[in-house]
């Protein structure tokens, strides 16, 4: 058996996923939105989900959502996330979900959450989720 070696892709190397980090860097989140049938998505995808049209659009999110599910995480499995920490399935006010860590606090289902940034050594920083302290 020979052993493959795989070298790890660069985030903004990929032409898909190139809009969304280039706009994290700038600490904005966007998701995908179908110029066609109006639908926003997340994760990115040369097509729309919902209509099938070709290379749907970029736009910016409010980046306030609500947790959706929630997990403690109690294994490390990055150094930069010592456990336990939290990881929420958070619903995008625009419709998508996206996994992220929730910080700064603590959540529970249903609680509003908005978008803040991890930063990473060489890399875009990282969307995260914090508690709003005035829910709307």
């Amino acid at each position: 058996m020979t052993e493959k070696s795989f070298e790890l892709v660069s985030e903004t190397e990929d032409d898909t996923t190139a809009p969304f980090w280039e706009a994290a860097g700038r600490r904005e989140l966007v998701v995908q939105r179908c110029e066609a049938c109006g639908e926003h998505q997340f994760h990115p995808r040369p097509f729309c989900l919902a209509c099938g049209a070709d290379e749907p659009g970029w736009v910016q999110v409010t980046g306030t959502a609500t947790v959706y599910a929630l997990t403690t995480v109690h294994l490390a499995v990055d150094a930069a996330l010592a456990p336990p920490y939290l990881v929420g399935l958070v619903e995008l006010d625009e419709g998508p979900r996206l996994i992220a860590n929730i910080v700064n606090g603590t959540a529970a289902i249903g609680d509003r959450v908005r978008v803040t940034w991890r930063e990473r050594e060489g890399r875009p920083p990282l969307p995260v989720f914090e508690p709003l302290e005035d829910p709307l």
